[in-house]
């Protein structure tokens, strides 16, 4: 008996021994741009709701030249990818389908973010499953860098922002200049100084990080280098927003608050970006590899003769499979999201009087939290002695996106807002229906007035202020057909020197009245259910 053993073989053997040619290896790219393009359609939805974004908000206006840069990115590739048989790899498939049972959970939950995160990955998923994972391993850093496409990191806001204050504060005290906080509100000699969104770095961090990753790629060749750098232009940015912030103060401050005020503010920000990116890439090209990246390829493909050739059939066939798995999950969620459901005409209904607590005819301030898309809200003011509380609740019966509980369009105040600022916000462990519990305590002040606020959500008599549970509940209840309504549940003390003796009243509010709040909230639900 004798045997043979596979030969390295040259791109020119393998068009002639497993009828792979180059007119076959364009076929093969063109079919599966044309089941990412089909896969984009089915899922226009989730494409429409990123460019929309992409289109209002400047932190993400780079995500309209992430696919080209990563089309030109695998173009500069195609010799070495001319080198790989590609073949299809079934084993995708089970990643495609985890990949649409994510977008159907986030869909469910109406969290878009991870809907997008989820059919951005479907994009070198289906790579992987019509070409082959060899393909795909070796386009991953342009298939990875589509996810720079995901308008994704406001979340990051709050934290900057802390941070942005807390270097601003230590700066200016360092320097010798009396400082006082609140917040992210600050008074210094010359004027009053506040860290709002825009000042948080985040636009900064984004650029510097899609940049960075970019030019660390293009530079680098060892990927130990490449991480490194990505590092470096995620953690450069923040501290120097941080000193870009100290030096705004500092410029106002020493012209007698007549420069770095109005234009020039942000002019003065976006040049010092530049000067600083420009400093990192310098300082980064002192180790760049000029070599080529292009790992010489072996070609050192067994010829499976028991498999025999893959045709051009076979190929269409894991396309129309590919498409067949990733449209399943839209269609569940057309289906769960067309069932009749009312939500016209719903009103909350609060007692005038309970235990002790009587209805007033003239409201607390003129404050009140700002929550879109709900189905039904009400904000009365109670008096018990000398305590007076306001209370809020904002009822959705079926949410959606932007008619949702958690939304970053649900706020207390609105930053800039001409009366109110918030001047802090914790959590804090308080007694809800005799049991500990977690709420969101904010602080609202105006120029004579200040407001100590406690709000929490109740979904399905859970009353949770993380926002990731409330998520998880949502897309519990949609998926298993069960109700998916949910309540903010908001209740305000005014409060002179310190907030304590604020709470203490609200504490007693919410011991006397959630028992009838939650009964409000009940009966809404049921009257709608008896409605249909």
């Amino acid at each position: 008996m004798t045997g043979t053993t596979p030969e390295a073989l040259t791109p020119s053997s393998i068009d002639s021994q497993t009828g792979q040619p180059e007119l076959q290896w364009r076929f093969m790219a063109i079919l599966t741009l044309a089941v990412i393009a089909t896969i984009l359609v089915i899922y226009q939805q989730t494409v429409l709701s990123t460019v929309a974004i992409w289109l209002r908000s400047e932190t993400f206006t780079h995500g309209f030249f992430i696919f080209p840069i990563s089309a030109y990115l695998i173009w500069m590739k195609r010799k070495s990818l001319a080198e790989i048989a590609p073949c299809p790899d079934y084993r995708g498939l089970l990643a495609m389908a985890g990949l649409g049972l994510g977008w159907l959970l986030a869909d469910a939950g109406s969290v878009q973010v991870v809907a997008q995160l989820c059919l951005v990955a479907m994009i070198p998923v289906t790579v992987w499953t019509m070409l082959g994972l060899q393909v795909a391993r070796a386009i991953t850093f342009p298939l990875g860098f589509l996810f720079f496409d995901v308008p994704f990191g406001e979340f990051l806001i709050p934290p900057l922002m802390d941070f942005t204050a807390d270097f601003v504060v230590t700066a200016l005290q360092t320097t010798g200049i009396p400082v006082y906080r609140e917040g992210t509100f600050f008074t210094i000699p010359s004027g009053q100084w506040s860290v709002v969104e825009g000042c948080s770095g985040l636009r900064y961090l984004i650029a510097s990080f899609t940049l960075g990753t970019l030019y660390g790629y293009l530079t680098y060749r060892s990927n130990k280098r490449r991480l490194i750098f990505a590092a470096l232009s995620l953690i450069v940015p923040i501290f120097a927003n941080g000193m870009r912030a100290y030096m705004i103060v500092m410029i106002a401050h020493l012209s007698n608050m007549k420069l770095a005020l109005g234009v020039d503010h942000y002019i003065y920000g976006w040049v010092f970006f530049g000067i600083v990116m420009t400093l990192l890439f310098w300082v980064g090209a002192f180790w760049r590899e000029d070599q080529s990246d292009h790992q010489q390829q072996k070609n050192r493909i067994v010829v499976n003769t028991a498999r025999g050739t893959i045709t051009n059939r076979g190929f269409a066939m894991a396309g129309v499979i590919t498409i067949l798995i990733a449209a399943l999950w839209p269609a569940y969620a057309a289906y769960l999201n067309n069932r009749p459901i009312k939500t016209d005409g719903l009103t909350i209904k609060l007692p005038e009087s309970n235990q002790g607590w009587n209805l007033q005819s003239t409201p607390l301030t003129d404050w009140q939290p700002h929550y879109v898309g709900t189905n039904a809200q009400v904000m009365h003011t109670y008096r018990k002695e000398d305590k007076v509380i306001s209370v809020y609740l904002g009822y959705y019966r079926t949410q959606r996106q932007d008619a949702e509980l958690i939304n970053s369009q649900n706020y207390m105040i609105k930053q800039k807002h001409p009366v109110w600022s918030n001047v802090g916000e914790t959590q804090r462990k308080i007694s809800l229906r005799g049991k500990n519990g977690t709420i969101q305590q904010t602080l609202l002040r105006a120029s004579n007035n200040r407001l100590l606020i406690w709000s929490w959500n109740s979904l399905g008599g859970t009353y949770t202020i993380n926002p990731y549970l409330a998520k998880l509940l949502l897309a519990k209840a949609k998926l298993l057909g069960q109700r998916d309504d949910g309540a903010v549940i908001i209740i305000t003390a005014p409060y002179e020197g310190t907030p304590e003796s604020a709470a203490v009243s609200l504490q007693s509010f919410a011991n006397d009245m959630l028992p009838a709040i939650d009964a409000s909230l009940n009966e809404v639900a049921e009257r709608e259910t008896h409605a249909r």
